[in-house]
């Protein structure tokens, strides 16, 4: 067995756009002209990411790629945005104000089809594998801006359960909250414990825990301890009200959408407020095979006010710029309408969002052909995503963190570039 032999963060350790990201700086841009570095204005910019992940398959033909003018594009039209020449379907009016903001990829081929493997595609950046437990970008980041002094933690993950941590341990895992409607499990004492019979509680599992340490040396046991700790420091700081929305104004949680995904989306902007690195919050019901424009009418509007609300709550409290946002999904849906009226499986064209965090807004970056069956300019990977992400974010993609048994595997997979485009001065 070999642990970590590098405990480095993955902040850059060759200087800002120096070594370190050098090979991920030769963009894939086909006939296109390479872009030189120092044309690239974002990176660093991002102090913190908040991913929007939209379970299921969003799709992308209803949202972000709209196609008015094919039998694919469907009953849903398009509509014009803030920045010019950009367009978004009808569902995302909120979003399209925000459309100076956005960056928005057309030109996603992942090759992944089915929900696990994509999931796990686009979290990681690598595809599953029997022998490894990846970590999640959100995972990664919480090792690279990981502050022991912070009572907070470094990733919260918010309705629903994140992928994890992998082999990088349980130092890195997420903070999980059910739902973002719903008081946050065990932040308090149960209502037959007061604080002082609590910390009898406390000292005597303490007790029990270092003689079971004794007995049972080793990561696993180490492991629950610290959680356990951490834990107990969280429970008792004063900034675990970051949590608590209910000091928040009336029209603003109104605004941000009464429902889990839009009270995450403000649990998510508090939390950064309150320096945690990292948050992500899910929207599920994506998986549209039937009943699709039904359905996604109210998905629509979950996305479209929380997103917005969002956008505009971080750049009214000048966090915008330190904040990079990432709505992803694990893959998109057919172009072509299915005879019950939904939309299936599809990886070979879709869409994702970007804004904040020094990305250049008000833009569309690869395309898909006019009826959305096929990439046709820029086809980028998940890997592209997030060696991008970790460029925003000023850390190491190259970082090299090692399984158990020894295997290096950089942060991001080698095969990811940097989408010069999104920070193109």
């Amino acid at each position: 067995m070999r642990d970590c032999p590098d405990c480095s963060p993955l902040l850059h350790r060759r200087g800002f756009l120096g070594l370190g990201l050098a090979g991920g700086l030769s963009l894939a841009l086909g006939a296109r002209p390479l872009l030189a570095k120092e044309t690239l204005r974002g990176g660093g910019k991002a102090k913190h990411c908040i991913v929007l992940y939209m379970a299921g398959g969003m799709a992308q033909t209803d949202t972000f790629d709209p196609k008015p003018k094919s039998k694919n594009g469907g009953p849903l039209k398009a509509i014009k945005t803030s920045a010019k020449g950009l367009e978004l379907g009808e569902l995302l009016p909120k979003t399209a104000e925000q459309g100076k903001h956005l960056a928005v990829i057309r030109s996603m081929d992942t090759k992944e089809g089915a929900h696990d493997r994509a999931r796990h595609l686009i979290h990681t950046g690598y595809a599953p594998s029997g022998t490894v437990e990846h970590p999640e970008l959100g995972c990664l980041v919480a090792q690279a801006r990981h502050d022991p002094k912070r009572d907070l933690p470094a990733y919260v993950y918010i309705n629903g359960r994140a992928h994890g941590a992998g082999f990088i341990g349980v130092d890195y895992a997420p903070f999980q909250v059910a739902n973002a409607t719903q008081p946050v499990a065990n932040l308090s004492y149960p209502k037959q414990v007061d604080g002082k019979r609590f910390e009898r509680r406390r000292q005597l599992l303490s007790a029990i825990e270092r003689r079971f340490r004794k007995s049972h040396p080793g990561r696993e046991t180490e492991a629950l301890t610290k959680v356990y700790s951490k834990a107990d420091r969280l429970m008792h700081s004063p900034q675990v009200k970051a949590f608590d929305l209910a000091g928040e104004p009336a029209a603003l949680r109104e605004a941000y959408g009464q429902n889990a995904f839009g009270q995450g989306c403000l649990m998510a902007r508090r939390l950064i407020e309150a320096g945690v690195p990292m948050a992500e919050v899910t929207l599920g019901g994506w998986d549209t095979h039937e009943d699709n424009f039904t359905r996604l009418r109210d998905l629509g509007a979950q996305l479209d006010a929380g997103l917005a609300t969002l956008i505009a709550d971080l750049e009214q409290r000048e966090l915008l710029s330190k904040t990079l946002i990432l709505v992803v999904s694990e893959f998109g849906r057919t172009p072509r309408i299915n005879e019950r009226e939904g939309r299936d499986h599809w990886a070979r064209g879709w869409s994702v969002a970007l804004a904040g965090g020094g990305v250049k807004g008000g833009q569309a970056i690869g395309a898909t052909n006019q009826d959305g069956t096929k990439v046709v300019e820029r086809p980028l990977q998940a890997q592209d995503v997030l060696a991008s992400a970790f460029f925003a974010l000023g850390l190491d993609a190259e970082h090299t963190n090692y399984t158990r048994e020894g295997r290096p595997l950089q942060a991001v997979d080698k095969s990811g570039k940097v989408i010069g485009e999104l920070f193109a001065g």
